[in-house]
């Protein structure tokens, strides 16, 4: 039996309906608003290309942390997680019940199981290994922790950089800050589940809804500058090229989908080694259906 106003969480990889679900979710409750767990829906000037819920969409139910950064400011999970953190004490102070959704793996995984105390940054260190030649930071990083290393995207200098980072300043792998969690989640977990096929064609039909209906004029109308974390929203590079004449408009639909299957790759991978999460069947079921599985 659930405790009263306990967080429910609803996850899932992208284009498999977990907005919609929450929404039915929350109206079946009664008393409950929705709190986003999503990198990159955060941002206001981008709800087209994150695929953020719209206000018909919301059905009336109150949302948080969807549209409320500028996409100058800077987000990340742990700055994400204690704003969600505040967002879950207010709502249960008023009697009502925090439903979390979203499918930022990370974020979610500081929400729901606290937030992992990884050293902050070091501004002096963090320049020094910027400075470096990759495959110097690569080397270094290998030979301090061999396998953190094995679990790190080694192409990607950021990331390179950033364990590295915490391996020197933590004097741990990076297995000890990854694992350093609560061990119980804060409220049940479910994982909505689809088949690959089908997730594929939902994915594919949102990449073209999103360019039927402005994501390429949303693009073209943001600032110059974006913060790191808006700078990595999924299909901005992709659109980015298109408008540089890189890309047709076909060509530009088919790499938005793909991307989009390949991230939702890595979700489903991430949320297999989630087991707190109990899968849920949403192929063939309604979401009316699945809520009301949720809901008791």
């Amino acid at each position: 039996m659930r405790a009263p106003h306990q967080p429910i969480f609803i996850l899932g990889p992208t284009g498999c309906g977990k907005s919609a679900v929450a929404v039915q979710l929350a109206q079946r409750l009664g008393k409950a608003e929705i709190i986003s767990a999503d990198a990159y829906q955060v941002y206001r000037a981008m709800p087209i290309l994150t695929a953020a819920p719209s206000v018909e969409e919301m059905d009336g139910v109150p949302h948080h942390l969807i549209g409320t950064l500028d996409v100058a400011e800077n987000n990340d999970a742990a700055t994400h997680a204690r704003r969600a953190q505040a967002c879950i004490a207010d709502i249960q102070a008023r009697g009502v019940t925090p439903i979390i959704t979203g499918g930022s793996g990370l974020y979610v995984k500081f929400i729901s199981h606290g937030i992992s105390p990884a050293p902050p940054g070091d501004p002096a260190l963090r320049e020094e290994l910027t400075a470096l030649p990759l495959e110097d930071a690569v080397r270094r990083l290998q030979e301090a922790d061999p396998e953190g290393a094995a679990n790190t995207d080694l192409h990607n200098p950021r990331y390179v950089v950033r364990n590295l980072e915490i391996v020197l300043l933590g004097g741990k792998p990076l297995s000890y800050w990854r694992n350093n969690w609560q061990p119980e989640a804060i409220g049940p977990g479910f994982c909505l589940q689809r088949e690959v096929a089908e997730l594929d064609a939902r994915i594919a039909a949102r990449a073209r809804h999103m360019l039927r209906h402005g994501a390429i004029e949303e693009v073209a109308a943001l600032p110059t500058v974006l913060s790191p974390t808006a700078e990595k929203t999924l299909g901005l590079s992709l659109i980015r090229e298109h408008l540089a004449g890189a890309t047709s408009r076909a060509e530009l639909e088919a790499a938005l989908a793909l991307t989009t299957r390949q991230y939702a790759k890595r979700q489903r991978t991430w949320l297999r080694r989630e087991p707190w999460a109990t899968p849920i069947a949403a192929g063939a079921t309604a979401v009316e259906d699945i809520a009301k599985q949720l809901g008791r």
